[in-house]
């Protein structure tokens, strides 16, 4: 079926030790319960599934349509690829655990799934001097098995302040956590596997430590750390200022600042987009669509232009 509408999705929302109540207080979202860290926007993964709140495909989920509706995202009726893709908010109330995620050929030859995890993190808020994780100092596999096994994380782990509007790219095998005091947008592949190495010896609500995977991070982490480079492109379209954050071989992902008035083509399969701050008017085949803080939607193949009026930000991305 040809459908020329944008797909608007229904978050799901995550409870997590290290959740707090952002995604209710900044974004709106009914939260399970104070300690809620996730809202996955985005997302055919089975762990969290979005659902379609518009249109001709209203109640259907996003994992529906990419198996039954593939038209929508120009994808081969013969493909038995899924979802590429997972889009989440992240409210860290305190720190994340230290962590590390495989790439696809580990993923797939340890795990059994079809995709690994590298990904990117777009800052939409920071509490004064907060900072993240971003890679280690060791400089062999030795001394990074020497170092976690001593849990010298001090003298391992990399530290990085951050605030709001940075952007932070995470390529699987890459050591990592997101510190208290920050809400992220990432952009993902779609895998849920974690391989934690240190969880501060904090316990959940029974007293029971998170499980930890040492073994299976020192398989993965990249040694020695070497932060990733990459050009951001920034371009203007009438009164859309539009940066290209990264482009690599998962995803491609930008921020708009809207100031007015565009009128943009589609030259992707399809297009992911969460707005992040403020509201605009999205118009698709003469239909007008508002769109505020805390939507996401996906323009499906075969809109061909579509115009967009306000004064918002967003997260964009595609394959």
């Amino acid at each position: 079926m040809t459908v020329h509408e944008p797909l608007f999705l229904s978050p799901v929302l995550q409870e997590r030790i290290w959740g707090g109540n952002k995604l209710q207080t900044e974004f709106g979202y009914t939260i399970p319960s104070e300690q809620t860290g996730e809202a996955w926007v985005i997302s055919a993964h089975p762990n969290g599934v979005s659902v379609v709140e518009n249109g001709t495909f209203a109640g259907k989920s996003l994992k529906d349509l990419w198996e039954n509706e593939g038209n929508l995202f120009n994808k081969p009726s013969t493909s038995t690829e899924e979802y590429p893709l997972l889009i989440k908010i992240l409210d860290a109330a305190e720190d994340l655990s230290v962590q590390v995620h495989p790439n696809d050929e580990f993923a797939r030859n340890v795990e059994g799934v079809p995709y690994g995890k590298t990904e990117c993190w777009y800052v939409v808020s920071a509490e004064e001097d907060s900072e993240l994780i971003l890679g280690h100092h060791a400089q062999s596999a030795e001394e990074l098995s020497q170092l976690m096994n001593a849990k010298e994380w001090d003298k391992l782990l990399r530290r990085v302040k951050v605030k709001a509007g940075d952007f932070v790219y995470v390529p699987s095998g890459t050591i990592h956590a997101i510190g208290a005091g920050i809400v992220i947008l990432e952009t993902q592949q779609s895998s849920d596997i974690t391989y934690r190495v240190y969880d501060y010896d904090r316990t959940d609500a029974n007293g029971n430590e998170r499980e930890l995977h040492v073994e299976r991070s020192l398989e993965v982490t990249k040694v020695p750390h070497v932060d990733a480079t990459f050009t951001q492109v920034e371009k203007t379209i009438q009164g859309l200022t539009e940066t290209k954050l990264v482009e690599d071989p998962y995803f491609n992902v930008y921020h708009w600042n809207l100031q007015g008035d565009a009128t943009l083509s589609l030259t992707a399969d399809f297009l992911q987009v969460s707005v992040i701050e403020g509201g605009a008017l999205l118009k698709v085949d003469g239909i007008e669509y508002p769109i505020s803080k805390g939507q996401h939607f996906i323009v499906p193949y075969g809109v061909t232009t579509y115009s967009i009026h306000g004064n918002a930000e967003c997260i964009v991305s595609h394959t």
